[in-house]
C-alpha cells in the first residue's frame, strides 16, 4: 500500500480463531496489513474457541496458516515476533458469560476507549450465540468503538437472513454490523466503479441500446473437498449465486451514484435487486438451470460423482451448478439478458464479467468476404488473472480486406508490477476504519433472498430426477446451453489473460 494510513487502536476478538477461515484468510490479512504499517499502533487480536491452546501453541498455529495460505510466504522472525506479541488465546465455550466478561475488561495500555470489533468466524449455527452474549452489555448499542463482522452464509434463505438481521440490531445499530462478501473486496471487483464511471468513454454506452447481453461466469475446478456436510444444506444457488454473483450484478448494472458514500453506493445496489424481473413460479425451468457433477475427470485426475463423496446423501438432490437468464425493469436494462452460472468440477476455474455489445447496424466489409463478424466484447476478468480485456475487429496484414477480432487487454500485474491486496486485507482494513461501503446492508441481503426464493421453494417441491447431470470436467449440462441458445446466443469460454513477457 502507497499511502501512510491511519487506523485507530483496536481490541480484534476472532470467535472461531482455531478454524481454518481464522487460519487461511483472517490472521494473514491482519499480518499482511500489519506489514504494511496499516494496522493500528496499539492492537490486540484475542482468539476463542473450544480447541486447546496456549497463547504459545496458538500462535505457532497462526503462523503456519500465514506462511501456508499467506502471500507473502516465510514470515521474517523479527516482524513475526512483533505481531505475535500481540496475539492472545482463550479456550472457552461460546456460550460461557464468564469470557465475554473477560473480553469487554480488555484494555489498550494508555487507550482509554479502544475499537472492540468482533469477527464471528463461527459456523452460522453459533452467530445467534455469540450475539445474545454480547447483547448483555447495553453500552456498546449506538456506540461506533464496538463493531461485529459476519461471515457468509447469510441465512439460508429470506426468513432465516430476516431473523438474523432481527437478532444482530437488537444487540447493534446497522452502522455496527459489517457482513462481510469477500468478493467485494477483490481489486477488480472494487475496480468496476472506477472502470465505468471514471472514464468519460464507458457510461453513454453502458446500456440497452449498446449493450445486448451480460454474462457472469464463476467457475470452479474443484469439488467440495472435504465440505458435504456444509455444501448439502447449500447448494451452488445458496452458496454463489446469492452473495457474490448477484453482487457483480449489481456492480455491473447500477446506476452512476452522487458520491462514492457508503449508503449511496448501497443504495444503488439496491435498486438494482429490487428491479430484477420476477420469475413466475411456473416458469421457473424457462429461466433457470440445476446440475449435479458426475463421475468424470478434472486437471487429469479421475473424481467421482457428488453423491459419493463424504457427507453426501447418495440421493441427494442438492445442485453444484446453477445457471440463471435475469432481467432488470428500468431503463437502462429493460430487454436486456443478463446470464449468471456457477459450478463445482468446471473445466478450468475462472471468475469473469462478459459485456457483449450489439452488432454495427451495417458492415461494408460483408461483400468482400464470408467471414462471421463477431460483435465487439468487453470482459473483466477477476481470477484467475486480474485484468480488463476489450475484443475489438482490425483488418489483418496484406492483400484484401479481411478483419478478425484482436484483444487489447491490461492484466493488473504487469501494469503496476505488485500484487494486489488479498480481499480479506481490504475489507478488515475497512471494518478498522468503520468504512462500510464495501459490506452488504441488511435491507440488501434480503432483497437477494427475495429473488432467489420462488426458485428454491421450486426445486424444494420438485426434485430433479436426472441428477447427476454433467460429467465432472464439463460446463455444466446441456439444458444450461439451451437456456442461452433459445435467445440465439452462447456462453463464452474464459478468456486466457496473461501478463507480458518483460
Amino acid at each position: 500500500m502507497a499511502q501512510k494510513i491511519k487506523t485507530d487502536p483496536a481490541i480484534i476478538v476472532v470467535f472461531g480463531a482455531s478454524g481454518d477461515l481464522a487460519a487461511r484468510k483472517v490472521i494473514p490479512a491482519l499480518y499482511n496489513l500489519f506489514l504494511d504499517d496499516a494496522m493500528p499502533s496499539d492492537f490486540k487480536i484475542v482468539g476463542i474457541s473450544r480447541s486447546t491452546f496456549t497463547d504459545e501453541s496458538f500462535c505457532t498455529h497462526l503462523r503456519e496458516g500465514i506462511e501456508s495460505f499467506g502471500r507473502r510466504g516465510i514470515a521474517d522472525e523479527k516482524k513475526w515476533a512483533k505481531f505475535a506479541a500481540n496475539l492472545h488465546y482463550i479456550a472457552a465455550a461460546y456460550d460461557d458469560e464468564s469470557v465475554y466478561d473477560t473480553i469487554l475488561g480488555l484494555t489498550l495500555k494508555g487507550v482509554p476507549e479502544p475499537n472492540f470489533i468482533f469477527y464471528l468466524a463461527t459456523p452460522p449455527s453459533l452467530f445467534s450465540v455469540v450475539t445474545a452474549q454480547l447483547g448483555r452489555f447495553k453500552e456498546m448499542r449506538k456506540d461506533p468503538h464496538y463493531r461485529i463482522v459476519v461471515e457468509k452464509p447469510f441465512g439460508r434463505d429470506l426468513a432465516s437472513a430476516q431473523s438474523l438481521n432481527e437478532e444482530l440490531t437488537r444487540v447493534f445499530f446497522e452502522t455496527q454490523i459489517f457482513r462481510i462478501d469477500h468478493y467485494l473486496g477483490k481489486e477488480t471487483v472494487q475496480n468496476i466503479l472506477a472502470f465505468r464511471f471514471g472514464n468519460a468513454l464507458w457510461e453513454p454506452i453502458w446500456n440497452r441500446r449498446y449493450i445486448d447481453h451480460v454474462q457472469i461466469t464463476v467457475a470452479e475446478d474443484i469439488g467440495i473437498g472435504g465440505r458435504g456436510g456444509y455444501y448439502e444444506t447449500a447448494g451452488a444457488l445458496r452458496d454463489m449465486i446469492q452473495n457474490h454473483i448477484l453482487q457483480l450484478l449489481c456492480l455491473v448494472a447500477m446506476e452512476p451514484p452522487t458520491s462514492f458514500d457508503a449508503d449511496e453506493i448501497r443504495n444503488k445496489k439496491c435498486d438494482v435487486l429490487r428491479a430484477l424481473h420476477e420469475i413466475e413460479p411456473g416458469k421457473i425451468s424457462d429461466y433457470v438451470v440445476r446440475g449435479q457433477y458426475g463421475d468424470g475427470w478434472s486437471n487429469g485426475e479421475p473424481v467421482r460423482s457428488y453423491r459419493r463423496e463424504k457427507g453426501v446423501n447418495p440421493k441427494s438432490n442438492t445442485e453444484t451448478f446453477a445457471a440463471l437468464k435475469l432481467f432488470i425493469d428500468n431503463w437502462r436494462w429493460q430487454g436486456v439478458p443478463f446470464y449468471l452460472r456457477t459450478g463445482k468440477y468446471m473445466p478450468s476455474r475462472v471468475s469473469e464479467i462478459s459485456l457483449q455489445f450489439r452488432p454495427v447496424p451495417h458492415h461494408p466489409f460483408s461483400h468482400l468476404n464470408d467471414q462471421v463478424f463477431e460483435p465487439n466484447r468487453l470482459v473483466i476478468q477477476i481470477a484467475p488473472t486480474e485484468g480488463i480485456v476489450l475484443r475489438s475487429l482490425v483488418k489483418e496484414p496484406g492483400l484484401g480486406m479481411n478483419l478478425r477480432p484482436v484483444d487489447m487487454h491490461y492484466c493488473y500485474n504487469e501494469v503496476f508490477h505488485a500484487p494486489s491486496p488479498d480481499a480479506y486485507e481490504t475489507l478488515l482494513l475497512d471494518v478498522l476504519r468503520n468504512d462500510p461501503g464495501l459490506f452488504m446492508r441488511a435491507d440488501q441481503v434480503e432483497v437477494a433472498w427475495e429473488v432467489l426464493q420462488p426458485i428454491m421453494e421450486n426445486w424444494e417441491r420438485e426434485k430433479n430426477r436426472s441428477f447427476p447431470n454433467y460429467p465432472a470436467g464439463q460446463w455444466g449440462p446441456p439444458e444450461a446451453d439451451h437456456l442461452l441458445a433459445q435467445d440465439g446466443h452462447a456462453w463464452f469460454l474464459p478468456i486466457c489473460l496473461e501478463p507480458n513477457e518483460k
